[in-house]
C-alpha cells in the first residue's frame, strides 16, 4: 500500500470519527453528508433550515408542453438509430 494512500485512508476515518463526536455531544458538523437539517439537531436547526431553503421553480403549461415534445423527437430519433 502506498503511504499517500494510506494517509487518505486515515484522514478519512478521522473525519468520521469528528462526526461520530459531534453528534454524541449534541452539536453538529459542517458536512455531515446529509442534505437538509435533521429534526432533532438541536440549536443549530432553526439556523439550517432558514439558509439552506431554496425556492421551487415552476414551469409554464407552454413550456412543459415545449419540453415534452423536444424529448418525444430525441427518442424517436434514438429508435431510428437502433
Amino acid at each position: 500500500m502506498e503511504v499517500s494512500r494510506i494517509i487518505a485512508e486515515i484522514d478519512a476515518q478521522i473525519s468520521k470519527l469528528e462526526q461520530a463526536k459531534a453528534l454524541l455531544q449534541g452539536t453538529s458538523t459542517t458536512n455531515t453528508g446529509r442534505k437538509g437539517p435533521r429534526k432533532n439537531a438541536g440549536p443549530a436547526a432553526p439556523a439550517a433550515a432558514k439558509s439552506g431553503v431554496k425556492k421551487k421553480r415552476n414551469l409554464s403549461a407552454d413550456a412543459r408542453k415545449r419540453i415534452a415534445e423536444a424529448q418525444k423527437r430525441r427518442w424517436a430519433e434514438r429508435r431510428k438509430e437502433n
